[in-house]
């Protein structure tokens, strides 16, 4: 039992269920509980070997570092002055025993980690051929390297694919050239869900007369197509593959949620998509949902179903829904959030954003780049900066909100700070 102690109120006792490998799970599964094992709760994932990395003067040194550091397995990037690049894990990495770690397994009579990597058996990139390392949180090992790290929930290749193929395009970059791929807002991953829906829809014999599929049509095949604040276009075809998804996703776990009820949604995988995708072009008749006569009748109802969801939830013209009226920001203060009447002194700007969580600005209401920068070694005074908020923590003073505008337009901020405008000198007491 766990208590805390609530000041002119009644305590509040809880129980937290634990077990030797790891606390228990608050899911109800109906073959029982299931404890979760995890890194971080472990002595030997926790400790300060991130200092070390302020000595490290190569490649070398810092990837050994960071397979010694003791944190929850992240993706780890650096370069130095020689132009040597790698890529690695920081953070401790369990040997697994021999079992499917994306399963359930009972490791009462064999314990499922049998130990921790040593450094020498991390997958390591180190000065590839292209001389590009990315990761955007996408997949960057498979084979053995990837049963090694497991699958936490790796995003989709969409983001890492556009910055891929930008690194690839040039030859030299400048800082602002970096800034241009983190602020890339271009719809790639939802273009072909636009020509989808437009083929959909230029059939007469799909569309018909009818006046709300006609101007869903106009709205799409004229979008904007980038995930910009005016585009509507571009909100319409995701919200129209979101539509499409939801309704996959439920006539195909059917089946399973009927023993394990709504937590079904929570398996499922980014990589869903390209299931989805083969889905819906390849469309194969076993898989069709009930009660639709075609694939098309299927989709020109996910349409319907698409405008619908607008017209409940917003009741004015479709050609208002903006991308911006959705992904409007909502950085606030934690002392705001408890006591809204200083969200005025405390909260940025509502501003209406770019991008998207598949493309290169990863950005939306909730989530966004908590920095972005882009510095030449040993060029540090063409280095670019981006901070959401400012650096000053407080409300009243002038820098309070300094850079942030530059953050949500993306526009270039000095990586240097500027001449000195104050000084604070410390003394010691008299």
């Amino acid at each position: 039992q766990s208590r805390i102690d609530v000041k002119d109120g009644e305590a509040v006792e809880y129980e937290v269920r634990e077990t030797i490998w790891g606390p228990v799970d608050e899911i109800d599964y109906p073959d029982g509980d299931i404890a979760i094992s995890w890194t971080a709760h472990k002595p030997e994932g926790v400790n300060i070997k991130l200092v070390d990395l302020e000595t490290a003067r190569s490649v070398d040194e810092a990837v050994g570092i960071a397979n010694t550091m003791g944190i929850p397995p992240q993706n780890f990037v650096t370069g130095d002055r020689d132009g040597n690049i790698a890529w690695t894990i920081a953070g401790s990495i369990p040997v697994k025993g021999d079992y499917d770690p994306l399963l359930p397994a009972d490791w009462s009579e064999s314990h499922g980690w049998t130990g921790w990597l040593s450094p020498e058996e991390y997958p390591r990139v180190v000065n590839p051929p292209s001389g590009r390392i990315w990761t955007a949180n996408t997949r960057v090992v498979d084979g053995e390297f990837l049963r090694m790290i497991g699958d936490g929930g790796y995003d989709r290749g969409a983001r890492g694919g556009q910055i891929r193929d930008q690194l690839l395009a040039g030859e030299a970059f400048t800082p602002e050239d970096m800034l241009a791929i983190q602020i890339d807002d271009r719809a790639l991953f939802l273009a072909r869900w636009q020509d989808l829906v437009v083929r959909l829809l230029s059939e007469p014999a799909n569309a018909g007369d009818d006046a709300e599929l006609e101007e869903f049509l106009a709205l799409v095949s004229g979008w904007v197509p980038r995930a910009a604040p005016e585009s509507v276009g571009y909100r319409l075809v995701r919200g129209f593959r979101l539509e499409v998804q939801e309704r996959m996703w439920s006539a195909l776990m059917a089946p399973v949620r009927e023993v394990y009820g709504d937590d079904v949604d929570l398996w499922r995988s980014p990589q869903f998509e390209a299931a989805l995708w083969q889905l819906v072009t390849e469309q194969p008749p076993h898989l069709l949902p009930q009660n639709y006569a075609s694939w098309d009748e299927f989709l020109v109802d996910s349409v319907r179903g698409t405008i619908a969801y607008y017209d409940e939830n917003y009741g004015t013209p479709l050609g208002d829904r903006s991308w911006g009226e959705l992904n409007t920001a909502r950085i606030q203060h934690p002392l705001s959030l408890a006591v809204p009447q200083l969200s005025d002194w405390l909260d940025m700007p509502r501003d209406r954003l770019p991008g998207d969580a598949d493309l290169p600005r990863a950005q939306g209401p909730g989530f966004g780049a908590s920095e972005r920068f882009a510095v030449s070694p040993g060029d540090r005074a063409s280095g670019i900066m981006h901070m959401p908020v400012g650096q000053s923590g407080h409300p009243l003073s002038p820098y309070y909100a300094r850079g942030h505008r530059d953050w949500v337009e993306g526009s270039p901020s000095p990586f240097l700070p500027g001449n000195a405008s104050h000084s604070l000198t410390l003394e010691p007491a008299p």
